[in-house]
């Protein structure tokens, strides 16, 4: 009886499907693997590329010898960049306005994300439709300024904050985000007599990190890059210049950047001014500048993107 059970128990193991790799298969795996590794590097280049070329010799890179390998490293174009005083105030600036303006963002995207799923609140769906249409339709350039300078935000600091409080987008995830809660967690607390603000404040908000981190990152990403409001409503006041806008500004007059740089700084010997002189390089060292902090910030918000995108790409 025992042989027996053994015999039917390996006939059905034995005659279990196999699966078989094909040939087709290889090939699949394999253009795929090379399709995203060279991808990969494709992207990875231009950053190393800038990088190699700010350290590198300066008569190198004048020259166009650098390539793959960096030659003669240094780091004084780096270090010559503290001379600059109006490039110090323009990071001051940017990070100022990416610090308060993501902090702000986030808190306003988690409160109206939160409301919006209430069907008791007032006004509910008209309001939620009405911030989607702004998604899509705007006034245009001139009207917006108009509409900054009659406010007061022209030539003010708050013009780079107010503005970018409320995001549509953002918003639209982390209502997405709140409505996959169990909303048994929300029904017990009330029951507790929990108000609104202490659910949001204790439950809704400990559990949606992923989707903040997310829309953080939205925000930090758009506040760094960002330099045509900075072009267009601070052009009397150049304290409040950002970052990108000097960059802009610095790619347009390369020569009397240099000449800046090295009349700053009176212990520079010779041999290094002429080299600071290189517009080339001064363009690699200030773009790559502007570039560090982001590409530092994102490899820690990663795991936190991936989950809340996710989760939040849910339902609609």
């Amino acid at each position: 009886m025992i042989k027996n059970s053994l015999k039917r128990k390996n006939h059905y193991t034995s005659s279990a499907p196999k699966y078989r790799t094909r040939f087709g298969d290889v090939v699949f795996v394999i253009l795929n693997y090379s399709f995203f590794i060279i991808f990969t590097l494709a992207c990875i280049f231009p950053f190393y590329y800038l990088l190699i070329n700010t350290i590198s010799d300066n008569d190198l890179v004048r020259k166009g010898a650098i390539r793959l390998i960096p030659k003669g490293i240094h780091f004084k174009n780096y270090l010559s960049l503290r001379s600059v005083n109006d490039l110090m105030q323009a990071f001051r600036v940017t990070v100022g306005r990416t610090v308060i303006g993501t902090v702000l963002m986030v808190l306003a995207s988690g409160l109206v994300g939160f409301l919006v799923t209430k069907k008791e609140m007032w006004g509910r769906s008209f309001w939620y439709r009405f911030m989607i249409i702004t998604m899509y339709f705007n006034a245009g350039l001139i009207p917006w300024y108009l509409n900054m300078s009659m406010m007061g935000l022209t030539d003010n600091f708050l013009g780079y904050i107010i503005p970018g409080i409320v995001a549509p987008y953002n918003i639209i995830l982390v209502k997405t985000y709140i409505e996959s809660i169990p909303g048994e967690l929300e029904e017990s607390a009330y029951i507790d007599g929990a108000s609104y603000m202490t659910v949001f404040r204790k439950i809704i908000w400990p559990l949606s990190k992923p989707i903040l981190a997310t829309i953080a990152i939205f925000g930090a990403v758009g506040h760094w890059n960002s330099f045509q409001d900075s072009l267009i409503i601070m052009q009397n006041n150049a304290q409040l210049y950002t970052l990108q806008h000097r960059l802009y500004m610095y790619l347009n007059q390369t020569t009397n950047i240099g000449q800046v740089m090295t009349s700053g700084n009176t212990q520079i010997s010779a041999s290094t001014q002429a080299a600071l002189l290189n517009s080339k390089t001064i363009k690699y060292t200030i773009s790559m500048v502007t570039v560090l902090p982001v590409l530092f910030v994102y490899p820690f918000m990663q795991r936190y993107f991936e989950k809340g995108i996710m989760l939040g790409a849910v339902k609609g």
